[in-house]
């Protein structure tokens, strides 16, 4: 009787934690889920009440490592001052072609190539003025992805359709993000430019960026291509060796 009720025993406890660890993974699957869904439709959701379509970067502007450079020196000339992307080291800049001298000639008074890119602003300082702390931006790019448009796409189009408003404390209003509270940083080089010039420079901005959300796509694409290299010699060489191996059984 007392093997038999240890055994009843048992089998409870050991019902119970397979429950619990059930009701655990569940709960770690929902949490991931919405994570999931958070990081991956950010973009739909703060732009909501806006039904601004969302262009398009140059696709070539992704793949040009001189567009990155350029965009990078916008970055650090017109976005610095409020915005990091503490994710991201000056010496990685070598990975988008910036030779050692040319990163020096963009880095602020006092920093070193193997600090991390953040703003010089503190934390404190900018909520009491702006009443929020401005955002990192190291993954803007990734986290305004949705179904229908990159991030690199949101960062194009947001930077583009700034339009004056003098009911707004900042003085400008944004098509895409209505109600934004970011002043339109760029506003001077966009009067000393040709649309088509400032168009493009946006898009080497927003080609920065797309690029800091992932700095090893480089390196993980060119190593993609040696996999499946070698998986292709490695089936070749295998379907070889089975041929030689039957050849005489059969």
């Amino acid at each position: 009787m007392n093997k038999l009720i240890s055994r009843v025993q048992g089998q409870t406890k050991t019902g119970r934690i397979a429950s619990i660890r059930a009701q655990g993974l569940a709960f770690g699957l929902a949490a991931v889920a919405a994570l999931v869904m958070s990081l991956s439709l950010p973009g739909t959701a703060a732009a909501a009440g806006s039904d601004h379509p969302i262009d398009k970067v140059p696709a070539q502007k992704l793949k040009d490592k001189a567009s990155m450079q350029n965009g990078a020196k916008i970055f650090l000339d017109y976005c610095l001052g409020c915005h990091g992307v503490s994710y991201m080291r000056y010496n990685r800049l070598w990975d988008i072609g910036m030779s050692e001298e040319q990163i020096k000639a963009v880095m602020p008074p006092g920093a070193k190539t193997g600090d991390t890119i953040r703003t010089s602003i503190r934390h404190a300082d900018a909520k009491e003025w702006f009443g929020a702390a401005p955002p990192d931006l190291s993954v803007i790019a990734r986290a305004r992805s949705s179904h229908s448009a990159s991030g690199a796409d949101w960062v194009y189009t947001f930077l583009r359709t700034y339009e004056a408003d003098a009911s707004r404390p900042t003085g400008w209003n944004n098509k895409l993000y209505p109600g934004v509270g970011m002043p339109h940083v760029l506003w001077q080089m966009q009067q000393a430019m040709t649309p088509q010039q400032y168009d493009s420079a946006v898009g080497d901005l927003a080609a920065f960026l797309n690029y800091v959300g992932e700095p090893a796509q480089f390196t993980r694409k060119t190593m993609g291509i040696f996999v499946m290299i070698f998986l292709l010699g490695f089936f070749f060489m295998a379907w070889r060796l089975n041929k030689a191996y039957w050849k005489n059984i059969k």
